[in-house]
């Protein structure tokens, strides 16, 4: 009996997977969110979608799960802040600011894998409160 691959793509929550080329163990899922979430910040919504996206990442650990909001499901003014980092499966991200304080990113030219990020805003999970559902 072999041991079990975590990278083995014919486990249905891999299904879709998109990978890393230079290395198959980093890799994301994306699915849409079936359900309205919202995201607030002391008690004031922020943004309001029926089309959010889950995006499940696997790199050197199981990351969190993190929702991406269309932009222009986004009440509030976010105000770019001059800081860029990379993810080989997503491309540069971008971050913003709402009253000064970091909040949220964005991958504004994704990597042509990821382009359904584009347009879509992740929020710091600390920073905000998210919900799902009516």
């Amino acid at each position: 009996m072999q041991p079990s691959n975590a990278a083995n793509t014919n486990f249905p929550m891999l299904e879709g997977a998109i990978r890393n080329p230079d290395n198959p163990n980093h890799l994301m899922v994306v699915r849409p969110v079936r359900r309205t979430v919202r995201v607030y910040v002391d008690g004031t919504l922020i943004a309001q979608t029926q089309n959010a996206l889950r995006v499940m990442e696997m790199g050197k650990s199981l990351y969190d799960p993190a929702l991406y909001i269309p932009a222009s499901d986004i009440i509030a003014t976010l105000d770019p802040l001059d800081k860029i980092t990379h993810c080989p499966l997503k491309g540069d991200a971008s971050y913003v600011t709402l009253n000064g304080n970091e909040i949220a990113w964005t991958y504004d030219r994704p990597l042509e894998v990821s382009r359904q990020l584009a347009g879509h805003y992740a929020f710091w999970p600390d920073k905000v409160k998210i919900t799902e559902g009516d």
